[in-house]
């Protein structure tokens, strides 16, 4: 892997840098969430400690993993894996010459991490759902892995054919989900409060500035892109042709103009996206502290008087 064209002065080195130092933090973040959670897992079974050994209590930390670290891992190795190996699929094009730029190979890796990521939106909707007793937020943590599911299949079509129309339908199955995610934190938030509600009002507004950067901008790239190739009369893959094309065929540029496109949206995805499985992955550090900022309900007496009760008072401390 020849580094000799790192300079400065070309802005495809400066954002690949700037891929690889994120990408870096990330992983110490995703280790750093690890060691917590075995870290407390074995404090958790503190009243074990004298029977059992220290280098066993260490097995039953390492092989403990929380689900959401899980999922977070694989989404942020999945990331770290194309920020070390950019490329463009529809395209063709990548940074480096070697097999590992295949398309069909970070395709793949892609796909698994985007899964993993909607899976933990999924897992934590649905706890919050649980905690508020909220019908919606439930309903749209059982619609969004399918719907996402869906997406990537449009996403290899699109690869495949190298038709942007198939990212189109892609990224505009994203920007609905995130829709649904966002309509479903702003339910909740008036059924929490303190720092709890903060924190969901923040990833609804979150969810929202997604959504807003898909319809503007993402969305209608691809749009574009496809819509100049038919005018151009251009001639798309079939799905043997395609599968061999994009496992056979990278090109290697460092042309900033043939980056500028990917640029954007690469550095938003690899940086923040990251940051935000990281976080998901982090909620089973609060998750029991939830039911204590639910918010109580008031119930009216027969004698006029109204008091306030908990809307689950098994959930409340």
């Amino acid at each position: 892997m020849r580094l000799d064209w790192l300079s400065w002065t070309n802005p495809v080195a400066v954002w690949w840098c700037f891929l690889v130092i994120v990408s870096a933090g990330n992983i110490a973040w995703l280790f750093w969430l690890h060691s917590h959670f075995r870290s407390k897992r074995i404090a958790t079974r503190g009243i074990n400690k004298r029977r059992v050994s220290q280098k066993a209590m260490g097995r039953i930390g390492m092989f403990a993993v929380e689900p959401l670290v899980l999922l977070a891992a694989a989404y942020v190795f999945g990331c770290a894996f194309r920020s070390l190996l950019p490329r463009a699929d529809v395209q063709r094009i990548c940074l480096f010459d070697t097999w590992l730029s295949s398309i069909f190979v970070g395709r793949s890796v892609a796909t698994i991490a985007e899964l993993c990521f909607v899976m933990q939106w999924a897992i934590v909707l649905r706890a919050l759902a649980d905690i508020a007793h909220a019908d919606t937020a439930r309903n749209v943590s059982r619609m969004i892995v399918p719907l996402i599911v869906v997406a990537e299949a449009w996403s290899w079509y699109a690869v495949i054919t190298t038709n942007y129309l198939g990212n189109v339908f892609e990224n505009s199955l994203w920007t609905a989900t995130f829709l649904l995610v966002a309509v479903a934190l702003m339910r909740l938030v008036n059924r929490f409060h303190g720092v709890a509600k903060f924190a969901i009002a923040a990833t609804a507004a979150g969810s929202v500035g997604y959504v807003a950067f898909m319809c503007t901008v993402d969305v209608p790239m691809y749009f574009g892109r496809w819509h100049a190739e038919v005018a151009h009369g251009r001639e798309f893959f079939g799905l043997i042709s395609g599968l061999h094309d994009a496992a056979t065929r990278w090109i290697v540029t460092r042309d900033a103009a043939r980056w500028q496109g990917e640029i954007i949206w690469m550095s938003l995805y690899f940086s923040m996206a990251v940051w935000a499985s990281l976080l998901l992955g982090s909620f089973g550090m609060v998750r029991h502290l939830l039911p204590r900022y639910r918010v109580r309900q008031t119930i009216s007496r027969p004698a006029g008087r109204r008091t306030s009760v908990p809307a689950n008072p098994l959930l409340t401390p």
